[in-house]
């Protein structure tokens, strides 16, 4: 999916959980940074063309190790035991852009190393996806109105 999508779910879920945490401020944005990751293995991402991130493009395939939840599972560990106030906020993002992204035609490896697919059959900016994306912009406009009054 397309980042745009990716950022209008992860938005959508954050507006859900916000009353559940302490640090606000950092939840949204390590929810919002989070949901990022998982692309910067591909040079066509917004956070993968970066030139620092061609260096790990090198020894990483996309959709491969970094798409995984797996990999969500280890660094969410990781930060629950080293910066707990980071890890449901990464959790959320994270597992959101892994959770869209197996519905996709090309899938994700849930857990890599395994090399089963989990995948569906939404094109990647297809017609399918703006529907999915203008559907959560409605749901984050509703959730703000929600929260406003």
């Amino acid at each position: 999916m397309l980042l745009k999508t990716h950022l209008a779910i992860t938005l959508a879920f954050i507006l859900l959980f916000i009353n559940s945490v302490e640090s606000k401020l950092v939840f949204v944005i390590v929810a919002l940074i989070a949901t990022y990751i998982p692309d910067v293995d591909s040079r066509y991402s917004t956070l993968g063309r970066k030139k620092i991130n061609r260096i790990l493009q090198l020894f990483t395939k996309h959709r491969g190790m970094i798409h995984s939840f797996s990999f969500l599972l280890t660094i969410t560990l990781f930060l629950i035991l080293f910066f707990p106030v980071l890890a449901f906020g990464f959790f959320l993002g994270y597992g959101l852009h892994l959770f869209a992204d197996s519905f996709t035609k090309d899938g994700i490896r849930p857990f890599y190393p395994w090399k089963k697919r989990a995948y569906g059959f939404v094109k990647t900016g297809g017609r399918i996806e703006v529907i999915i994306l203008v559907g959560f912009v409605i749901a984050d406009i509703a959730l703000v109105f929600l929260r406003i009054f």
